[in-house]
Protein backbone atom coordinates (compact mmCIF):
# COMPACT_ATOMS: atom_id res chain seq x y z
CA UNK A 1 0.00 0.00 0.00
CA UNK A 2 1.58 3.26 -0.90
CA UNK A 3 1.71 6.10 2.00
CA UNK A 4 -0.84 8.72 1.30
CA UNK A 5 0.98 12.54 1.43
CA UNK A 6 -0.10 13.05 4.97
CA UNK A 7 1.38 10.30 6.17
CA UNK A 8 4.58 10.95 3.66
CA UNK A 9 4.41 14.63 5.44
CA UNK A 10 4.03 13.03 9.72
CA UNK A 11 7.41 10.58 8.16
CA UNK A 12 8.91 13.49 7.40
CA UNK A 13 7.97 15.65 10.39
CA UNK A 14 9.19 12.84 12.85
CA UNK A 15 11.87 12.13 11.46
CA UNK A 16 13.17 15.76 11.33
CA UNK A 17 11.99 15.94 14.75
CA UNK A 18 13.36 12.87 16.40
CA UNK A 19 16.57 14.13 15.03
CA UNK A 20 16.84 16.56 17.88
CA UNK A 21 19.02 19.41 15.95
CA UNK A 22 18.69 22.81 16.33
CA UNK A 23 17.66 24.03 13.45
CA UNK A 24 15.49 26.97 14.36
CA UNK A 25 16.95 30.35 14.17
CA UNK A 26 15.66 32.95 16.48
CA UNK A 27 13.19 36.05 14.97
CA UNK A 28 13.27 39.53 15.65
CA UNK A 29 10.50 40.76 16.60
CA UNK A 30 9.99 42.71 13.31
CA UNK A 31 10.51 39.36 11.71
CA UNK A 32 7.96 37.91 13.86
CA UNK A 33 4.94 40.33 13.01
CA UNK A 34 5.92 40.27 9.53
CA UNK A 35 5.50 36.80 9.10
CA UNK A 36 2.22 36.70 11.18
CA UNK A 37 0.63 39.55 8.58
CA UNK A 38 1.93 37.06 5.84
CA UNK A 39 0.29 33.74 7.17
CA UNK A 40 -3.28 36.35 7.59
CA UNK A 41 -3.11 37.43 4.16
CA UNK A 42 -2.22 33.82 2.48
CA UNK A 43 -5.34 32.67 4.89
CA UNK A 44 -7.39 35.51 3.67
CA UNK A 45 -6.88 35.01 0.18
CA UNK A 46 -7.25 30.65 0.46
CA UNK A 47 -9.82 31.50 2.45
CA UNK A 48 -11.82 33.84 -0.46
CA UNK A 49 -10.15 31.05 -3.08
CA UNK A 50 -12.73 28.24 -1.32
CA UNK A 51 -15.40 30.49 -2.36
CA UNK A 52 -15.28 29.27 -5.87
CA UNK A 53 -16.11 25.74 -4.52
CA UNK A 54 -19.06 24.52 -2.94
CA UNK A 55 -20.29 21.70 -0.67
CA UNK A 56 -17.82 18.90 0.43
CA UNK A 57 -15.14 20.39 -1.75
CA UNK A 58 -15.85 24.10 -0.22
CA UNK A 59 -15.18 22.48 3.22
CA UNK A 60 -12.60 20.50 2.48
CA UNK A 61 -10.58 23.92 1.05
CA UNK A 62 -11.75 25.74 3.78
CA UNK A 63 -10.24 22.81 6.35
CA UNK A 64 -6.49 22.69 4.34
CA UNK A 65 -6.73 26.98 4.64
CA UNK A 66 -7.26 26.40 8.46
CA UNK A 67 -4.86 23.79 8.70
CA UNK A 68 -2.10 25.60 6.82
CA UNK A 69 -2.43 28.93 8.90
CA UNK A 70 -2.31 26.79 12.00
CA UNK A 71 1.12 25.19 11.12
CA UNK A 72 2.03 28.10 10.02
CA UNK A 73 1.84 29.88 13.27
CA UNK A 74 3.20 27.10 14.83
CA UNK A 75 5.90 27.20 12.75
CA UNK A 76 6.65 31.11 13.24
CA UNK A 77 6.60 30.43 17.01
CA UNK A 78 9.41 27.98 17.01
CA UNK A 79 11.31 29.42 14.43
CA UNK A 80 11.21 33.15 17.17
CA UNK A 81 11.78 30.70 20.21
CA UNK A 82 13.74 27.74 19.07
CA UNK A 83 12.19 25.89 22.28
CA UNK A 84 11.75 22.29 22.13
CA UNK A 85 8.16 23.04 23.61
CA UNK A 86 7.21 24.95 20.82
CA UNK A 87 8.78 22.23 18.10
CA UNK A 88 6.54 19.66 20.04
CA UNK A 89 3.57 21.73 19.72
CA UNK A 90 4.60 22.58 16.04
CA UNK A 91 4.70 18.88 15.22
CA UNK A 92 1.22 18.35 17.46
CA UNK A 93 -0.19 21.44 15.55
CA UNK A 94 0.73 19.54 12.01
CA UNK A 95 -1.01 15.86 13.29
CA UNK A 96 -4.03 18.14 14.25
CA UNK A 97 -4.36 20.16 11.01
CA UNK A 98 -3.52 16.71 8.75
CA UNK A 99 -6.23 14.91 10.83
CA UNK A 100 -8.71 17.49 10.45
CA UNK A 101 -8.25 17.53 6.96
CA UNK A 102 -8.13 14.02 6.35
CA UNK A 103 -11.49 13.38 8.65
CA UNK A 104 -13.08 16.36 6.08
CA UNK A 105 -11.87 14.13 2.98
CA UNK A 106 -13.39 10.93 4.31
CA UNK A 107 -17.10 13.28 4.52
CA UNK A 108 -17.27 12.85 0.57
CA UNK A 109 -17.67 8.74 1.14
CA UNK A 110 -20.30 6.49 2.82
CA UNK A 111 -20.77 3.37 4.23
CA UNK A 112 -17.63 1.06 4.98
CA UNK A 113 -15.28 3.18 2.95
CA UNK A 114 -16.01 6.09 5.01
CA UNK A 115 -15.12 3.61 8.02
CA UNK A 116 -11.98 2.69 6.80
CA UNK A 117 -11.14 6.43 6.12
CA UNK A 118 -11.88 6.91 9.88
CA UNK A 119 -10.03 4.66 10.76
CA UNK A 120 -7.21 5.36 8.88
CA UNK A 121 -7.07 8.90 9.43
CA UNK A 122 -7.25 8.47 13.38
CA UNK A 123 -4.07 5.57 12.93
CA UNK A 124 -2.44 8.01 10.88
CA UNK A 125 -3.57 10.42 13.76
CA UNK A 126 -2.67 8.85 16.26
CA UNK A 127 1.45 7.52 15.29
CA UNK A 128 2.19 11.42 14.04
CA UNK A 129 1.31 12.09 17.91
CA UNK A 130 3.05 9.78 19.11
CA UNK A 131 6.46 10.44 16.79
CA UNK A 132 5.71 14.07 18.28
CA UNK A 133 6.29 12.64 22.32
CA UNK A 134 9.35 10.41 20.87
CA UNK A 135 11.07 13.14 19.42
CA UNK A 136 10.52 15.15 22.69
CA UNK A 137 11.68 12.50 25.11
CA UNK A 138 14.45 11.69 23.04
CA UNK A 139 15.62 15.36 22.46
CA UNK A 140 15.51 15.07 26.68
CA UNK A 141 16.91 11.88 26.96
CA UNK A 142 20.16 13.35 24.65
CA UNK A 143 19.80 16.72 26.71
CA UNK A 144 20.36 14.60 30.12
CA UNK A 145 22.88 12.22 28.17
CA UNK A 146 24.80 15.58 27.08
CA UNK A 147 25.04 17.15 30.72
CA UNK A 148 26.07 13.31 32.42
CA UNK A 149 28.99 13.16 29.74
CA UNK A 150 30.46 16.63 30.58
CA UNK A 151 29.90 16.20 34.16
CA UNK A 152 31.81 12.55 33.87
CA UNK A 153 34.69 14.21 31.82
CA UNK A 154 34.82 16.64 34.12
CA UNK A 155 35.29 14.88 37.68
CA UNK A 156 38.16 12.49 35.40
CA UNK A 157 39.86 15.82 34.76
CA UNK A 158 39.04 17.28 38.12
CA UNK A 159 41.05 14.05 39.47
CA UNK A 160 43.99 14.60 37.43
CA UNK A 161 44.40 17.96 38.73
CA UNK A 162 44.72 16.50 41.73
CA UNK A 163 48.30 14.67 41.40
CA UNK A 164 49.33 18.38 40.78
CA UNK A 165 50.47 20.95 43.36
CA UNK A 166 50.16 24.55 43.55
CA UNK A 167 50.01 26.77 40.65
CA UNK A 168 49.66 24.16 38.53
CA UNK A 169 47.10 22.37 40.03
CA UNK A 170 45.22 25.88 40.37
CA UNK A 171 45.81 26.79 36.26
CA UNK A 172 44.93 22.48 35.62
CA UNK A 173 41.50 22.68 37.77
CA UNK A 174 40.65 26.36 36.51
CA UNK A 175 41.19 25.20 32.96
CA UNK A 176 39.23 22.21 33.46
CA UNK A 177 35.97 24.38 35.00
CA UNK A 178 36.26 26.53 32.03
CA UNK A 179 36.37 23.78 29.37
CA UNK A 180 33.07 22.03 31.04
CA UNK A 181 31.15 25.20 32.15
CA UNK A 182 31.94 24.91 35.73
CA UNK A 183 31.76 27.83 37.77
Amino acid sequence: MKPSSFQRTALALATLLAAGGAWATTLTKAEFQAGKQRIEHSYTAEKQACDQSSGDARSLCLERASGKQKVARAQLAYDRSGKASDRHDLAVTTADADYAVAKEACNGQAGQAKDVCMAEAKATHTKALADATLARKVGTARRDSAADKRDADYKLADEKCESLAGDAKTACTDAAKAKFGKT
